[in-house]
């Protein structure tokens, strides 16, 4: 007997099935591949915010999340024993010209607004040894970025889901408890609400642990707590399998420029794996007609918004309360909107 069922254990599933048994629920997780089987698995993990101007219920959840973290990933690294790698320590962006300089300035009167005290947004000199090449020898320095291991993290939200009594296996679900569906892009797909967008990035041999995760030229470079550094990644719309291939490769000569410090870090690994995009380029949660639950879409930023898009999908699949914000909730087909540059500051 049960009294969820969570269909996929990515970090999403995972994290519905976490929140959901932290409420005293009884949860089955169904995953034929295992855990963190797909984008999930991978080896970067910025938990990075938009850009703090033209707010909207999706930077709104986002902050939401990233703040909830700060409370979510140490208690699940309590209830398991092991380290997910999450680290407040900020972000960094190098700012190329006096333009950029500028915006960067305007848009801390955004992040002062929405934020209020949750974090910081300011102009700093650029720190010497670890940090990115810049211009103008200025960088914009957020506190509200943090990161983790990604293959890491799931691993501890399944030792904690399996300590608190839920379970996590390649069985069909139990009848008659409710669903929540978190399949990742193929989950999309089969629901007509979007698709697959290929991603890759690599593993480095650089120790900067402790250090803030930095973003330049569209690449994020993380030092994880392991001593690695993971980079990375690309957006590929058109793929035919997950595997990486030369692209990351570009990935790592772009991150050896922006960051000096990598110049010679030898490269551990090569990730691929294909990531879940809904149409709208939001997350999807809400009702679908079969009656389940939906928590799908998190795309590049699963990891930053697993604690609230999970605290929304239990809500819904457990009580019936329905607090998603507008434009998340499952609907009819559209065609995909332009792709807007967010969360950095253009050169």
């Amino acid at each position: 007997m049960v009294d969820l069922v969570v269909r996929g254990a990515g970090v999403i599933g995972l994290a519905c099935a976490w929140t959901a048994l932290r409420r005293g629920a009884r949860v089955a997780i169904t995953e034929p591949r295992g855990v963190a089987s797909g984008a999930s698995g991978g080896v970067v993990g910025a938990l990075s915010p938009h850009a703090p101007e033209r707010w909207t219920p999706a930077k709104a959840l986002q902050l939401r999340a990233l703040v909830a973290a700060r409370g979510f990933w140490p208690e699940v690294e309590d209830a398991s024993g092991i380290s997910t790698g999450y680290a407040r320590a900020g972000r960094l962006q190098p700012l190329v010209d006096e333009a950029a300089v500028r915006r960067a300035r305007d848009r801390a009167e955004g992040a002062l607004r929405h934020w209020g005290t949750a974090a910081t947004w300011e102009v700093v000199s650029a720190p010497e040894g670890w940090g990115p090449a810049s211009a103008t020898g200025l960088v914009l320095r957020d506190t509200l970025a943090a990161h983790l291991h990604p293959r890491r993290a799931c691993s501890a939200l399944a030792a904690a889901i399996r300590a608190a009594g839920g379970t996590i296996g390649p069985e069909a679900a139990p009848a008659g408890a409710p669903v929540i569906e978190a399949t990742g892009w193929e989950g999309l797909r089969e629901h007509d609400l979007g698709a697959g967008q290929k991603g890759q990035g690599a593993l480095l041999g650089f120790d900067a642990r402790g250090e803030p995760q930095i973003y330049t030229g569209g690449i994020h470079v993380i030092p994880h707590l392991d001593g690695t550094t993971g980079i990375g990644s690309t957006s590929e719309g058109e793929w035919t399998d997950a595997a990486p291939d030369a692209a990351v490769d570009a990935v790592i000569a772009r991150a050896r420029v922006a960051v000096p410090a990598l110049a010679d870090a030898p490269v551990i690994e090569r990730w691929g794996a294909i990531r879940p995009r809904a149409r709208t380029r939001e997350p999807v949660i809400g009702r679908l007609p079969s009656g389940a639950v939906i928590a799908n879409g998190g795309f590049k930023i699963g990891f930053g918004i697993a604690p609230e898009v999970a605290r929304l999908a239990v809500d819904l699949a457990l009580e019936g309360r329905d607090d998603v914000p507008d434009g998340m909730r499952p609907g009819p087909a559209a065609p995909l909107p332009p792709d807007p540059h967010r969360g950095s500051v253009r050169p």
